[in-house]
């Protein structure tokens, strides 16, 4: 755990903080985190203003959820410095541990399930076919088997509107409408720590206890490094839409490929 985030912060901030039951992590769950730092394998910088940052171990979440028909018993609440999510550590009755994304008002001692019969409760897994309309889901596969890729972040949750013959209808966060294969597993609930973006960070050595590097801005830069750059003073930009250092179109501009296969399954664009 990032012990010196969480000095400085659990009594000003104590609404990020206040829920952890536990600060050390299980062993049996956490390996090595080599942080990149922005690099390739050649040691260039691809990815600017990252580097730095407190020491971490990353906690292995189980994202499957392939303990069927396998009662688990929430024992912990606890951060995770790798995402913005705070996560649980279950005792499953078998003796295996597994770490899950923490759903808002699941409590210590509560009991999970994940298999097609599961009961409706907050961190139960099924498959979406089996979860009626209207319910609150996190952590959807795209994939039946591959393991949840939506809706992970900090107080996030998906909501299913309708079903057919094999897909389901989700409407995701970003308030995109799209049809998913009624056999993929979702988790119920909404994720908890939904006050995380309140936190306001009070000095500039907590961003680069988080890896992040200062960055500096276009306008104030040399015309040879940056578009932006050059002028008197404090002048605009000089173009009719901002650019990245390298000429081309940000911020806003969509990234995603017009021709991408899976735009069949998207029913409504955020």
């Amino acid at each position: 755990m990032n012990y010196k985030l969480y000095r400085t912060t659990i009594n000003k901030n104590p609404f990020i903080f206040s829920n952890l039951t536990k600060i050390k992590p299980e062993k049996s769950l956490i390996i090595k985190n080599h942080q990149k730092k922005g690099r390739n394998h050649r040691g260039t910088i691809t990815i600017r203003h990252r580097g730095g940052g407190h020491k971490q171990r990353y906690r292995i979440i189980d994202f499957k959820r392939l303990k069927y028909n396998i009662k688990g018993i929430v024992k912990s609440i606890e951060y995770d410095p790798n995402r913005n999510a705070n996560i649980s550590l279950i005792n499953y009755i078998d003796g295996i541990k597994k770490y899950i994304l923490y759903p808002r008002n699941l409590k210590i001692g509560d009991t999970i399930l994940s298999g097609l019969n599961a009961p409706l409760n907050i961190g139960s897994t099924l498959p979406l076919d089996k979860i009626p309309a209207g319910k609150n889901i996190h952590n959807i596969e795209l994939i039946p088997g591959k393991g949840g890729q939506l809706v992970r972040a900090a107080g996030t949750y998906a909501r299913i509107l309708a079903k057919n013959t094999h897909y389901v209808i989700v409407k995701l966060p970003s308030k995109e409408i799209r049809f998913l294969n009624k056999n993929c597993f979702a988790t119920i609930g909404k994720i908890g720590n939904e006050n995380f973006h309140k936190y306001k960070k009070r000095k500039a050595g907590q961003i680069r206890w988080l890896g992040k590097r200062p960055t500096v801005r276009g306008t104030v830069m040399n015309p040879c490094d940056h578009p932006h750059g050059g002028g008197e003073g404090r002048t605009p930009i000089g173009r009719r839409n901002p650019k990245t250092p390298w000429g081309k179109p940000a911020l806003g501009i969509k990234t995603r490929k017009k021709k991408k296969k899976s735009n069949l399954y998207i029913l409504k664009k955020y």
